[in-house]
């Protein structure tokens, strides 16, 4: 059984979707199943005004500006020139309905409030599906293992494992909601397609700051999503991804990445919870608000 090396890296500059980060994976053929994944890989930094920029050297001089940051270090990494990766509409901005934007902006404005307005990636549950492989900053690694029947995706950030069946079985029935859907893959010539339904309504589409305004943006139980992996070439695989939610966006919207092999890359352990100090520091922070409040208001 052979085996591949994926890695991605993704820099989108402007837009209202605006995607920063790099991502990995790896994956075996197998004797039945088409050989999906090989190896990616990508280097050197876009600006949106002065074109070509090494990571760490942001006045161009190569005096770099500090010490070496390998987990956001994209050196010599070709990155994607499309300044949105929403390549549907045509104006890369996503069709988020007011409901649904003035919801992410209370959560956002009141995240001190509660747990539950923050997102499921701060809250170490889940970046979500398809969240998971749009690029972030860091951490955004994935393992592939492809096997008869099923192909599996394992996430760095979350330390995820996202089981893909692709032996013709049916999705589960409409009483399963899942944080990330249910997932069936079919083969399409060169192409897996993946069918993801069956969402609870607790999530959202994109959760990390790279993802700007669909940040925290929620999901309902109608979300459908259809993601396509076609090799183009040796060291190549296109990603696309089609998003529709009737109760959420105006209209269904696309996504589409190249993921280019990086043979040597490692994944790192994701200890999402150990050390993590981000809700607890920022609900104690707003209690210390509300104490500060209502001593100035009983003066």
């Amino acid at each position: 059984m052979r085996k591949w090396s994926v890695r991605m890296a993704v820099l989108c500059l402007v837009a209202s979707f605006a995607l920063v980060g790099s991502a990995i994976g790896k994956s075996k053929g197998s004797g039945g199943d088409k050989p999906l994944f090989a190896s990616m890989s990508g280097k050197n930094e876009i600006s949106a005004t002065t074109g070509h920029r090494r990571a760490g050297d942001l006045d161009g001089t190569g005096r770099g500006t500090g010490p070496s940051a390998f987990l956001t270090d994209t050196t010599d990494r070709q990155l994607t020139k499309a300044t949105s990766l929403v390549v549907d509409p045509p104006n890369g901005r996503v069709p988020i309905m007011p409901w649904a934007e003035e919801r992410r902006n209370y959560k956002l404005a009141h995240i001190q409030d509660d747990w539950v307005n923050f997102t499921p990636w701060e809250r170490c549950i889940t970046r979500g599906v398809p969240g998971g492989i749009f690029p972030a900053g860091y951490g955004s690694g994935y393992q592939i293992l492809q096997g008869p029947g099923y192909v599996a995706i394992v996430y760095e950030m979350i330390h995820e494992a996202r089981v893909i069946p692709t032996d013709g079985r049916p999705h589960l029935g409409p009483s399963f909601r899942l944080w990330n859907g249910d997932s069936r893959g079919h083969w399409d010539g060169n192409t897996l397609v993946v069918d993801i339904t069956g969402y609870n309504d607790k999530g959202s589409v994109a959760t990390n700051i790279a993802t700007q305004r669909v940040r925290a943006i929620p999901q309902s139980e109608a979300l459908h999503v259809v993601e396509r992996f076609t090799r183009v070439d040796e060291n190549t695989i296109n990603y696309d991804v089609v998003i529709e939610d009737p109760k959420v966006f105006t209209s269904s919207w696309k996504v589409a990445m190249p993921l280019h092999r990086e043979p040597d890359y490692q994944l790192f352990e994701y200890a999402c919870h150990e050390g993590n100090r981000a809700v607890p520091n920022t609900l104690s922070g707003g209690r210390a608000h509300d104490r500060t409040a209502r001593v100035a208001k009983a003066q």
